[in-house]
C-alpha cells in the first residue's frame, strides 16, 4: 500500500474532515471525524448558512444558523487536518500544530463577532468572517512557530 503525502491528506481532510484518516488506513477514527462533520453541520444548519451567505442573503444566513452546534465546527475541522497531517508524517515538524490550533481559535473568533463584523457597511454574516479569519490564524502560528523554533531548544535537545 502506497504512504500519503502529507498533501494529499490534508487536501482530502479540507474536503471533507476523516477522509485524510481514511486514507492513512485510520478507519474508525476517519469515520469518527465524518460523523462529527455529518452531526455538527446538520444540528448547526451550516449548508444552509452557506447556500444564503453565498445568495447574498445575510439575514437568512443569521436566521438558520445555530451558533451552538457550529462553534464546534472550527475545532473538528482544523483538529481533523492536523491529525491527517501527522499521521501521514513519519517525524512531523517540531511544533507543527501551532498553525492549525492557532486557525481553530481565530476561526472560532471570527465566527463569534460574526454578527458584527462589517466591511465597507456591509455585514458579512455567519460564514465569511471565520473564513477570513482563517488566514490571520495560520500567519499567527507559523509565525509563532518560527519564533519558538529560533529562541527555544526542543525538549529532546535539553537533555
Amino acid at each position: 500500500m502506497r504512504k500519503t503525502t502529507k498533501l494529499e491528506a490534508i487536501l482530502w481532510s479540507i474536503a471533507l474532515p476523516g477522509f485524510g484518516q481514511l486514507l492513512n488506513g485510520q478507519l474508525i477514527k476517519g469515520f469518527t471525524f465524518i460523523f462529527l462533520e455529518f452531526l455538527i453541520n446538520t444540528k448547526s444548519s451550516f449548508n444552509h448558512a452557506i447556500l444564503y451567505s453565498f445568495l447574498g442573503q445575510i439575514n437568512k444566513a443569521f436566521e438558520v444558523v445555530n451558533y451552538q452546534w457550529l462553534m464546534f465546527y472550527p475545532c473538528v475541522y482544523m483538529f481533523a487536518m492536523y491529525d491527517a497531517y501527522k499521521s501521514s508524517t513519519p517525524n512531523p515538524p517540531y511544533l507543527s500544530f501551532l498553525p492549525f490550533a492557532s486557525s481553530a481559535y481565530t476561526v472560532t473568533v471570527g465566527l463569534m463577532y460574526s454578527s458584527k463584523l462589517h466591511v465597507g457597511g456591509v455585514l458579512l454574516g455567519p460564514i465569511w468572517p471565520p473564513i477570513i479569519f482563517l488566514v490571520p490564524g495560520l500567519i499567527l502560528g507559523f509565525l509563532v512557530r518560527h519564533l519558538l523554533m529560533k529562541y527555544i531548544k526542543r525538549p529532546e535537545e535539553c537533555s
